[in-house]
């Protein structure tokens, strides 16, 4: 009797178990976020989104792409949620009404680099729209992403704050994302405009120095925005805000906080900062 009242028990316990699993699994367990090369390449997604599956049992496909065409995705409704870095870009993205909640996420900041011997003689300065004007005036090999990417952006706003159209025969602009921008550079001997975070993540594969840094405007802030449920109806909007909240729980953000490439920290968590 006792073994018999025994196995019921455990029985019992084991459905419930099963039963809370059960409530527990997504109705729509796949989350599609579209964010910048920056977060992907970096290894930072690689580091956040396993634990993010294994705590909450989604699943999230990255579209991984500038700024600009994960907004445009955001836009045509083809993902559920971005992770960007052009504040003036996703302003707009909010304003057309794309965009809701958008949330601090973490900050970088932007660096120019180049070849460790410095032809164009820009690591004695502090200032990088002065920097890039020294580059244009020695027409210099510089390689732009070329792809509205948050980091395209900053470098346009860096070139008229140089009052320069950069038009110079060593300006290179190819379309692609920030490896790949790393890599042509350093195959070129030129310089070019990387948030740190891929930097980090590249520079033991590349022939190239970190030549200026802390001038103020290469601040670099990362939010995450859903994308907005009354235009798109059948978005999992669900499972965005639960990797947005994930995101900025103080969990997430000391995950944030722990990646490390070489022992050094990629990005600052700020989703403390007002809205």
């Amino acid at each position: 009797m006792e073994n018999s009242m025994k196995r019921l028990a455990a029985l019992l316990l084991g459905g419930l178990l099963l039963s809370q699993q059960a409530m527990a699994e997504p109705a729509n367990p796949l989350i599609r976020l579209a964010t910048t090369t920056s977060t992907e390449q970096s290894g930072l997604l690689g580091w956040l989104l396993p634990q993010f599956t294994k705590e909450t049992g989604y699943q999230v496909q990255v579209l991984a792409a500038g700024t600009g065409q994960s907004l445009k995705m955001g836009e045509n409704g083809d993902v559920d949620l971005v992770m960007t870095h052009a504040p003036s870009s996703e302003q707009k993205f909010v304003d057309a009404g794309f965009g809701i909640e958008p949330r601090h996420l973490m900050y970088n900041d932007f660096v120019l680099v180049g070849p460790a011997d410095d032809p164009a003689g820009i690591k004695p300065l502090k200032d990088a729209a002065k920097a890039l004007k020294a580059l244009a005036d020695k027409d210099a090999v510089f390689v732009s992403r070329g792809d509205e990417s948050g980091t395209h952006v900053k470098e346009k706003a860096l070139w008229q704050a140089a009052g320069i159209t950069p038009a110079f025969k060593g300006y290179k602009s190819i379309g692609q994302g920030m490896g790949p921008t790393l890599t042509m550079t350093s195959e070129l001997g030129g310089y070019t405009l990387t948030d740190r975070g891929t930097w980090l993540a590249y520079e033991g594969k590349l022939k190239l120095a970190l030549l200026l840094e802390g001038d103020t405007r290469l601040f670099n802030p990362y939010r995450v925005i859903l994308v907005n449920p009354k235009r798109w109806p059948k978005l999992n909007t669900e499972g965005a805000r639960v990797l947005s909240d994930w995101l900025v729980s103080q969990h997430g953000q000391q995950l944030i906080n722990s990646f490390t490439v070489n022992g050094k920290p990629l990005f600052v968590a700020d989703a403390d900062k007002p809205a």
